[in-house]
């Protein structure tokens, strides 16, 4: 069942509830009422012809044309009876009723004449009181109900005689049921329409999750990371929703082209030493006789070749690694012994440069893994040897402040251009032509050493570029403070006797 679908289910059965709930509420308090209206007219009439005859013998109101309906649109028809329960008098209207036993509504009422046509026991219809010596009963005659309110008539401790007043109901129970069947109808009706209405509204509502549906779709068979998805500006949640799917879109669009980047640029390094090692493989196989200096010197460069490829290809494998979220483990370590370890590496790299250290005395311990800070270092040392003139100086310069130690690392090459800079911590980029010669690196050195940062929790970053040189500035967070024992739960050694 779709979401469409089940929203309309919901919207209509709420209003059927609903009205329904209405529609019974109203439809028995109006039913009931006119029941109890009937009943009171009963009593009241009577009553009435009960004090007639207790005072007078006689009443008036059976001289008296019922026939007409009462401006309730009641018709009354009344009796009276002897003390044994003969009928003694009836009003002009009677249409031949048979005479009744008095007494038997007496010692056995009627329910209320409501539940006929509302046969619902709860809740309890409210019900006119009848009185000690009165009660109310229900006859059939010619094939309708009709109401009767039974009277004794006592005087003292003698009973003269009992007043009967009865009226039909074939009317009230005829049109309490066609309002029922009214009602029920104006709510099929009614929930036929809101079903309409539901499903059109959720279908308007719904409209920008179809557009993303039919947007995904598209997206998954043509694999067009460009399209997005049309927003008319709202601000409720459906259009929240398509603008972050707009913004999932642009992430994976760019993602992609960062991946499609990433694969042309590693293709494109690893078939550079392929060619060279196979060219050189081919002029070796066509040529046996070669003298061994050529011979060796083709040796010497597929060597060359197959390392740059194997720290390429190490590499890649560490950046996957980075890309499955793979983490580093970070402990105390004091940063003097890598660094140096980095500094006589960079060493043997550092033919034509020289190297400076300024750092200050005493542990430089900060959070970190000792083989991963060792790597780090070293990759920003041979970044700023390879790009530094022959002759020039790298100073590498540790600094302590605040609890935080940060080392910064200036070589004296061009600079590097300020629309680079954003850029230069991404795989395979090189930022100008200066920085394209061929090095004999990777181009994902930077890239690994902002991922090692990342991880040691420190921050990468250039501090200061330009014609004098390149500062990469290596800053750690300050170590937590150890966790000081209460002196008061600091066990005391007792001297031995």
């Amino acid at each position: 069942m779709t979401l469409r679908t089940r929203l309309t289910v919901w919207y209509g059965a709420l209003c059927a509830l609903a009205l329904v709930g209405l529609g019974f509420v109203g439809y028995s308090t109006t039913v009931r009422e006119q029941y109890r209206t009937l009943d009171r007219v009963l009593l009241v009439t009577a009553r009435i012809v009960e004090t007639g005859i207790r005072k007078d013998g006689r009443s008036y109101f059976f001289e008296t044309d019922t026939s007409t309906p009462t401006r309730d649109g009641i018709v009354m028809v009344l009796r009276s009876y002897s003390e044994e329960g003969e009928l003694m008098y009836s009003s002009p209207n009677d249409p031949g009723l048979k005479p009744t036993q008095p007494q038997a509504p007496l010692s056995s009422p009627a329910p209320p004449a409501s539940l006929k046509v509302l046969p619902l026991p709860w809740p309890a219809p409210a019900q006119v009181q009848p009185g000690a010596n009165g009660a109310f009963g229900i006859l059939s005659f010619e094939g309708q109900r009709w109401r009767r309110y039974v009277v004794r008539v006592d005087k003292g401790p003698q009973v003269l005689g009992y007043v009967e007043a009865l009226t039909p109901l074939g009317r009230l129970d005829t049109e309490s049921l066609r309002l029922a069947r009214l009602l029920l109808n104006l709510t099929l009706l009614s929930v036929l329409t809101v079903l309409l209405v539901g499903w059109w509204i959720a279908g308007v509502g719904l409209r920008p999750v179809d557009q993303l549906t039919r947007a995904a779709r598209t997206i998954a068979h043509s694999r067009d990371l460009r399209q997005r998805v049309p927003t008319r500006g709202e601000r409720d949640e459906l259009g929240r929703l398509a603008l972050t799917f707009n913004e999932m879109l642009g992430s994976l669009e760019s993602a992609w082209k960062s991946q499609q980047r990433f694969v042309g640029d590693a293709s494109h390094e690893l078939r550079a030493p392929l060619t060279v090692m196979r060219g050189n493989l081919e002029l070796l196989r066509r040529h046996p006789h070669l003298g061994p200096d050529e011979r060796d010197a083709m040796i010497a460069e597929i060597e060359r070749e197959t390392s740059r490829m194997t720290r390429l290809v190490e590499d890649l494998l560490l950046l996957a690694r980075s890309d499955a979220g793979s983490t580093l483990t970070r402990t105390p370590v004091d940063l003097r012994a890598p660094l140096l370890e980095a500094l006589r590496d960079a060493r043997t790299l550092a033919r034509h440069h020289h190297l400076a250290l300024d750092a200050p005395p005493g542990p430089l311990t900060v959070l970190g893994e000792r083989d991963r800070l060792r790597q780090l270092l070293l990759i920003l040392l041979d970044n700023a040897l390879k790009y530094s003139p022959d002759g020039s100086t790298v100073r590498v310069q540790v600094l302590r402040e605040a609890g935080q130690i940060t080392v910064l690392i200036h070589d004296e090459g061009d600079g590097i251009p300020e629309s680079a800079l954003p850029h230069i911590f991404e795989r395979f980029y090189r930022a100008d032509a200066a920085r394209q010669r061929d090095t004999g690196g990777t181009g994902l050195g930077l890239a690994i050493a902002a991922w090692i940062a990342t991880q040691l929790g420190a921050r990468i970053a250039v501090h200061e570029t330009g014609p004098g040189g390149t500062t990469f500035g290596l800053t750690f967070s300050p170590l937590p403070a150890p966790q000081t024992q209460d002196p008061e739960r600091t066990p005391v050694l007792e001297p031995s006797a």
